[in-house]
């Protein structure tokens, strides 16, 4: 990690009067393992390392990156980079960001234990969850995949305006897809497990969840059409929470791509509901001590008590609005520049058990799966319209299965519509953790 901050100090120290060196320096290595019928069917392993560098000078910027961090190469990178500036249009909000005061919170994201994980346990790993899977019911007819992933990731940053930060993380994962069938009829469920060390991840969960999702929707079909309350599974809430995120995004919202443009101080859902963006959370899938732009990331407030508080910002975005940044610079790798994200999107969870919920509301719709999520929903309009699968229910247990429907409404009527927040938070391996959510008077199309 030391090495990745020298170079990034050494390059940013090279700026000249008149402009401004940014240095993203990153290295990772990564394992993808795919079994199917007890081989493997792919394996890769992966290690990169690499500079992107920017530069703004005269109200222009240039960007470069190498797939390399030998000295002469770098020292090529930040050369392209300044003639790329100098094509460049002319903007008067750019600019590196600056030291804010806010310090980073120290945050243990790295397991040595990863390292030390060789690959022919991580190919026994995958083979097991296949195994355990297949021996999950007499239902299973096949395991179309089963996988053992990892990925250990360092980065550094350093500016010539002052800022200089490094971060590092562990990630590992195991997934299965089932396939389950009685008579002619088959359907899919897929299960997994994650952590941040081989130790954290359980193929147990990951074969018993997709095991589960299988089997209880055999004998599924339509619904009839009407509306509904629907109970959200923490996953379908932690996908819907990523599209609201995207929505609070102020570079969205400077393009005209949000549907909360201009709402700041309004109330927009349920009084109960309080939505943040908390990387500073360990237990976050997407954790991080430091942003994009070396800035320490924070807890931001996006709703609370129903009130909408504000939008996510980097520094370009935050200088258009008018704003300092969020801490919420992200970057795909030292391939780009930054953007604008959220790195870790929940809702505070209420008291009630999933159970309670259902029970409380009687009769209504569990969701297990969405389909056309990204095709399905307008983040301008807020119009919400997916295929869904889930279970039915009434008296608070569940009854029949149910497939091949859609569910609507818009996002801005299912935030005032929640009439329950489950205490289930669950974390899962994207921008957003999940939690169980029921949301009243939802269009259901079936038969």
């Amino acid at each position: 990690m030391t090495d990745l901050v020298d170079i990034a100090t050494r390059v940013a120290g090279w700026a000249r009067p008149g402009e401004e060196v940014e240095a993203y320096v990153a290295r990772g290595k990564s394992t993808e393992v795919k079994v199917f019928e007890g081989g493997v069917e792919s394996l890769s392993v992966a290690e990169s390392a690499g500079v992107g560098i920017r530069v703004i000078a005269g109200s222009r910027q240039g960007f470069a990156y190498a797939g390399s961090l030998d000295p002469d190469v770098v020292a090529e990178t930040l050369a392209e980079a300044r003639d790329n500036a100098g094509f460049a249009t002319v903007d008067e909000h750019l600019g590196l960001a600056s030291p804010d005061g806010v310090q980073p919170v120290e945050l243990d994201l790295w397991r040595d234990e990863l390292a030390l994980f060789p690959t022919d346990q991580k190919i026994d790993a995958a083979l097991e969850l296949e195994r355990l899977v297949r021996a999950g019911d007499p239902r299973i007819r096949q395991v179309e995949s089963a996988y053992w992933g990892d990925s250990a990731s360092q980065s550094a940053v350093a500016t010539s305006t002052g800022i200089v930060g490094s971060s590092r993380r562990t990630t590992c994962y195991v997934s299965a897809y089932a396939i389950a069938g009685e008579g002619t009829e088959t359907q899919t469920g897929a299960g997994y497990s994650v952590g941040r060390a081989p130790s954290d991840v359980s193929l147990a969960e990951a074969a018993a969840d997709a095991v589960d999702r299988a089997t209880r929707l055999l004998g599924a079909r339509k619904p009839a059409s009407g509306r509904v309350t629907v109970v959200l599974e923490p996953r379908i809430t932690a996908t819907l929470l990523a599209i609201l995120a995207g929505t609070l995004d102020g570079e969205a919202v400077l393009k005209g791509r949000s549907l909360f443009a201009s709402r700041v101080g309004e109330a927009v859902s349920v009084p109960g509901l309080i939505l943040v963006d908390d990387p500073t959370d360990p237990e976050a899938y997407g954790a991080a001590r430091i942003d994009a732009e070396g800035l320490a990331c924070r807890r931001n407030v996006l709703i609370d008590g129903g009130v909408l508080q504000g939008f996510l910002y980097n520094t370009y975005a935050g200088r258009r609005a008018g704003r300092s940044s969020t801490g919420s610079a992200v970057r795909a790798g030292f391939k780009s520049g930054p953007g604008v994200g959220a790195r870790a999107v929940a809702v505070q969870p209420g008291e009630s058990s999933p159970a309670e919920i259902m029970a409380t509301v009687g009769e209504g719709l569990l969701v297990q799966s969405v389909s056309g999520i990204h095709s399905g929903v307008n983040p301008v309009s807020g119009d919400f319209s997916v295929g869904a699968e889930g279970m039915l229910f009434r008296g608070g247990e569940l009854a029949e299965p149910v497939r091949e429907f859609t569910i609507a409404s818009t996002i801005q009527r299912m935030l005032l519509d929640v009439v329950a927040i489950g205490n289930d938070l669950e974390r899962l391996p994207s921008s957003a953790a999940g939690l169980t959510l029921a949301i009243a008077d939802v269009s259901m199309s079936g038969v």
